[in-house]
């Protein structure tokens, strides 16, 4: 896709790529390149720059300490990051819960709680699911019972990315099971995981990695004050949360990345009748990629003008995932049996081998495996094709 750039924006895009080129933790982007695991520490290093630089609430209402970007320079910037390979932004404070404060919280919780997620100076995670309760969110069990100036939180949470290294996990707990609607009765609380009572168990994923985790609550005692909004209004507050994830799920930008570092081994390759059918299957997956291109353009105008994302984010979160897991086929598919043999000690930090098959096939597997739980997290691409049917369609 073709975009044409003003003077002012072609300035931007080079302050962009310079930022990226030197001021940005070149460790991180080296660890990237060379497929290693990277640490919390790597994470918050890349998204302190950012906030350094003042880019980190990217979109953010300018008054909160937003970046005021037009849509074509949130698309200059996430363009000019990927070709970078920087890793992306951790979603949970910046780009999930810290909407949500600045939209519904109360004064005192956006001086509280604002600035430290602008500078990333705490970790959040999110608490929606649940054993039982996944893509039927409405059903969770989760309870906060109040008492006195305080709520007492009981429950599990599950698959909740990244919690081993959360200092605060925003929730979704039912504080009333009597009411019409099951959506009715959930609350958006706030609570700090150094609370006595909650405890992190790791699951470990397909890929062997420690990436989600298992939260239970025993009798959390939770400051009244922590609660978003209005009691009884978190399924509001909730999907307004996950209109924003959607979106970022997407994830254009990277995909249009992986596909040119896949077409850049391919031209390494001698002609073959085999290679012309691979590159017909990376042409399909090039033109559902631009198409996607479009709908996120249009998403982040809307967002843009002071809007929320809406129904078109489970658009963007539908082909967005299956443009990902398609392109981990690929990835797989040409790596042939080099992507077999990984060895999770391979992408360790100060590892000394030899990687089987060299460093973007070893890692080939590993993330095709990881990758799968794409379609389901931030609402199953089941769950989002029957919003569209309702709010988009009508059905």
């Amino acid at each position: 896709m073709h975009v044409n750039l003003t003077d002012e924006e072609i300035a931007f895009q080079t302050e962009v790529r310079e930022f990226f080129n030197s001021r940005y933790p070149q460790e991180v982007l080296r660890k990237q390149d060379d497929h290693e695991k990277l640490g919390k520490e790597d994470f918050v290093a890349g998204q302190q720059a950012l906030c350094e630089r003042g880019w980190a609430g990217i979109n953010w209402p300018v008054e909160y300490g937003g970046t005021g970007w037009t849509s074509t320079q949130k698309h200059i910037f996430f363009n000019e990051m990927a070709a970078a390979n920087a890793p992306g932004i951790i979603p949970f404070g910046l780009g999930m819960v810290g909407p949500v404060i600045y939209t519904f919280g109360s004064k005192g919780q956006k001086e509280r709680f604002l600035p430290d997620i602008l500078a990333s100076r705490i970790w959040w995670c999110q608490g929606y699911s649940e054993p039982g309760s996944g893509s039927d969110l409405a059903s969770l069990k989760c309870k906060a019972e109040r008492s006195g100036n305080e709520y007492v939180v009981n429950g599990t949470k599950t698959w909740t990315t990244l919690a081993q290294y959360a200092d605060w996990i925003f929730c979704l707990v039912r504080t009333s099971s009597d009411v019409a609607r099951r959506q009715e009765g959930i609350s958006f609380l706030l609570i700090d995981m150094k609370t006595p009572g909650v405890t992190v168990r790791p699951i470990i994923t397909l890929d062997g990695e420690h990436e989600v985790n298992e939260v239970h609550f025993e009798d959390v005692r939770v400051p009244a004050e922590n609660l978003v909004g209005e009691e009884g209004k978190g399924w509001t507050y909730g999907k307004f949360l996950l209109t924003h994830e959607r979106t970022g799920i997407a994830m254009v930008a990277q995909s249009k990345q992986r596909l040119t570092s896949l077409k850049n081994e391919l031209a390494e390759s001698p002609p073959s009748a085999t290679l012309d059918d691979f590159k017909r299957k990376i042409a399909i997956v090039e033109i559902d990629l631009l198409a996607l291109e479009y709908t996120e353009l249009r998403t982040l105008a809307a967002i843009a003008t002071g809007g929320a994302p809406g129904p078109e984010s489970s658009i963007l979160k539908i082909k967005g995932t299956e443009i990902q897991q398609a392109i981990d086929t690929l990835f797989l598919e040409w790596a042939g049996y080099y992507a077999f043999p990984f060895v999770p000690t391979e992408f360790e930090t100060g590892f000394e081998g030899e990687r089987v098959g060299g460093h973007w096939a070893a890692a080939s597997a590993p993330r095709y495996f990881n990758n799968r739980k794409a379609t389901i997290y931030g609402g199953s691409n089941e769950i989002q094709k029957n919003i569209i049917a309702k709010a988009v369609l009508g059905l």
